[in-house]
């Protein structure tokens, strides 16, 4: 293993090539513009190709047609790059080709700014294009998951045959940390199904376009049941501090590290406070919290958005536990200081009496 100071967006592309990505299409965009930058550096390097397209819209078909012919491609982007990407990703998932993308994510809605938000989890996650279809989404909160999980999205790409997003916010994709990368690269040989295959290996690469009711059903219960299996199999979670949590706070990226200050602090307060951190957004680790359900008292939902995530935890707690939400927009990220007193203003009643009285 080689240990490397760089950006999280750097860490992406190396990563990337070290696990066999050896084709990169896409348009630069602040804050994600440094993944093209090394992408343009780094693919020529090993053999690969980089293509600065004239749009979103022409690199997510360059990326189709990469996928379909069994190369390990990627794209990046930012929201209203993403956006313009949906139809792609439709598609992409339709023909169950695999591929990564990653969304470094900025302030909106239109062209809001260029600081961390996390208001593309909705678009992301539940899926922005039409049709019956879900991105496998993975949630990095340092550069080393940066590396890690752009390894692990084309592992799943490839296993389950769908496009994965690697989500991350601007923090995270700005911020220099050390990692450290495989040593040497894995390049798969070209999967049987592609274009290069037979013509019942290839079936829906070219066309997804299924005139008959009854086929396109059954092809639609296909990927339910992919996607069902990956919520069984593919749910990842960082739990910090819950094995006598009686408050749970969830949080991914950048959120998920200040929480981890906030549990300290609250512990010295004499709060019995935990965290959850989703690493899969989809599939989304239901499982996990209600678990935690069992033992805590509440849970609080902190993240850069009006509220999106919290959704996710309200469905996947059923009513057993009550919801509290907090948020910051527009590129501001919550201090540990400032969750904290949001966490004693809400919660210090779920604390044991004689703590009350001695710090209420």
């Amino acid at each position: 293993m080689r240990k490397q100071l760089c950006k999280g967006n750097e860490a992406i592309v190396k990563a990337a090539v070290l696990a066999g990505c050896r084709a990169y299409y896409g348009y630069p965009i602040t804050p994600a513009s440094e993944i093209a930058e090394a992408a343009a550096l780094y693919l020529p390097q090993a053999g690969g190709i980089f293509l600065q397209a004239e749009s979103e819209v022409a690199a997510v078909n360059m990326l189709y047609g990469a996928a379909a012919a069994g190369v390990r491609a990627m794209s990046a982007s930012s929201g209203p790059g993403i956006s313009l990407m949906q139809e792609g990703f439709s598609y992409l998932a339709g023909a169950e080709l695999p591929c990564v993308v990653a969304d470094i994510t900025r302030g909106g809605p239109g062209l809001g700014n260029i600081a961390p938000e996390q208001g593309d989890y909705n678009q992301i996650v539940k899926g922005g294009g039409h049709g019956n279809y879900r991105n496998l989404v993975l949630a990095p909160a340092s550069v080393q998951e940066m590396a890690d999980l752009t390894t692990l999205a084309f592992d799943l790409a490839d296993e389950y045959r769908n496009p994965v997003v690697v989500l991350a916010d601007g923090n995270i994709g700005q911020v220099m940390e050390p990692v450290e990368f495989a040593s040497r690269a894995f390049v798969p040989p070209p999967p049987e199904w592609t274009v290069r295959g037979t013509a019942e290996t290839r079936h829906n690469l070219i066309c997804s376009i299924y005139l008959e009711p009854d086929l396109l059903e059954r092809h639609v219960r296909k990927l339910e049941a992919k996607y069902q299996r990956a919520e069984r199999e593919a749910v990842r979670a960082e739990c910090w501090r819950t094995e006598d949590a009686e408050i749970v706070l969830v949080g991914y990226g950048i959120v998920g590290r200040v929480l981890k200050a906030v549990v300290e602090m609250a512990r010295a307060r004499g709060l019995a406070v935990g965290l959850l951190r989703p690493i899969t957004l989809f599939p989304f680790p239901v499982a996990q919290i209600r678990e935690l359900s069992r033992r805590a008292k509440a849970f609080a939902v902190v993240e850069l958005s009006t509220g999106q995530l919290v959704d996710d935890v309200r469905l996947a707690l059923e009513g057993r536990r009550p919801v509290e939400f907090y948020s910051r927009v527009g590129g501001n990220v919550p201090s540990a200081e400032e969750v904290l007193a949001f966490v004693e203003r809400k919660f210090r009643a779920c604390a044991p009496m004689e703590e009350v009285l001695i710090h209420g």
